[in-house]
């Protein structure tokens, strides 16, 4: 294999140009790509060389890709930016408006809009106007920015729209219906006499009752318990309602989190930290399944075994978000969903897959699930979110 010292100055510098440029374009993707690692990326490609494509793949791959979820972002980028004409093709084409016809969308599905952002110049899809040409626009035909950016679904927004719903989705607020409990508080309102309080008050003044005290019973936050699938089909929307929990966190306090595919990881220690890009980081760090297989069943069973009696006390509601596409046959989902409903107060399933206006209840995990919800609603945009809230608060089961 030829070193790249081996190489002309001229190509040397015109590889460090590409290699500085190839990590721009990461970075303006989302991925943590700094000058730092530019630096170390140089530093492996001479020790390595550039004759064979695939080491050359590798040696950028093992520098700039520090999570899992970036794998499949950099296999495209170098595909794209090392001259797969095809490919680039289809990027290209990503960007351009969709043409709908009999066939109906023509777009990719599995294209990553992030990338074909960053692999473009600015301002370089915009086009030249005519002098003199007018164009009429109904007014009520449009959707201002706000409105789409509600109904985009989370696996289809660009970076830019990704962003902007991490800062929609830190202001949003779950009203969880209070609890009462068996303390009482002062009330001039309460349904129930407080003997104690009024006799105190009547040793105050001399051993006369004056007026009967009343009291309230008092209310509280129940716990809240959150499963979260990360799956191949469903990491994308986990990672996103991941900054849904942080902000939970922070308004609501006695949150409890868990992810689970192949194996249940609890995260709540991880999402604790005040910014949400680092604690959602640590997360992807701490489980070592992220984006792979599903083991609903067995993985339910392992939480009502080992951590139920610690978070689902005091009238915990569960939130499941899961497709609920079990590709394990051996762990019984519907003993373990059964468990989970009998020890919690509410179990509430959110799943991407109702945003098909066609789904219908045909795989054999959502068979064994969902006769044990109260709550079955969608989790694949903002919009689906707010609903979610509204519905929460009025606490009405299906």
């Amino acid at each position: 294999m030829r070193p790249l010292d081996a190489a002309p100055p001229s190509a040397q510098g015109k590889l460090a140009d590409n290699v500085v440029h190839f990590a721009r374009v990461l970075r303006e993707a989302g991925m943590n790509v700094g000058p730092a690692r530019v630096v170390d990326a140089l530093s492996a490609l001479k020790i390595a060389g550039i004759e064979s494509r695939a080491d050359w793949k590798a040696v950028l791959g093992s520098v700039f890709v520090s999570r899992r979820e970036d794998r499949l972002l950099f296999d495209q980028a170098f595909e794209v930016f090392w001259r797969d004409p095809a490919l680039l093709e289809r990027m290209m084409h990503l960007m351009l408006p969709k043409i709908y016809g009999r066939g109906g969308d023509t777009a990719l599905p599995d294209a990553n809009r992030r990338l074909a952002e960053a692999l473009l110049p600015q301002g370089g899809m915009k086009k030249a106007e005519e002098p003199g040409e007018e164009v009429e626009v109904k007014v009520d035909l449009t959707f201002s920015a706000q409105e789409k950016l509600q109904r985009t679904d989370f696996e289809r927004m660009s970076l830019a729209e990704w962003n902007a719903a991490k800062r929609a989705i830190a202001q949003l607020r779950l009203p969880l219906p209070l609890l009462k409990t068996r303390r009482c508080q002062a009330s001039s309102a309460g349904s129930r006499a407080d003997l104690r309080a009024t006799l105190r008050a009547a040793a105050r003044t001399g051993g006369e009752i004056t007026t009967l005290r009343r009291a309230k019973a008092r209310t509280k936050t129940p716990p809240l318990v959150v499963l979260c699938d990360i799956s191949g089909s469903m990491h994308r929307y986990t990672r996103m309602f991941l900054h849904f929990v942080h902000a939970l966190m922070k308004s609501h306090g006695r949150v409890e989190t868990f992810l689970f595919g192949t194996r249940l990881t609890q995260v709540t220690r991880q999402l604790r930290s005040r910014d949400v890009d680092l604690a959602v980081g640590r997360v992807t760090e701490a489980v070592s399944d992220w984006a792979g297989g599903t083991r609903i069943g067995a993985c339910l069973g392992e939480f009502n075994l080992k951590w139920s009696r610690r978070v689902l006390g005091q009238g915990a509601t569960v939130l499941l978000v899961s497709d609920g596409l079990d590709r394990d046959d051996s762990g019984n989902l519907t003993e373990a969903m059964a468990l989970l409903k009998r020890s919690a107060r509410q179990l509430i399933w959110l799943n991407p897959l109702l945003r098909y206006e066609g789904f219908e209840a045909k795989p054999a995990g959502v068979r064994a699930m969902l006769p044990h919800v109260d709550l079955f609603l969608p989790v694949h945009n903002l919009e689906s979110l707010q609903a979610f809230a509204a519905a929460l608060s009025g606490t009405r089961t299906p």
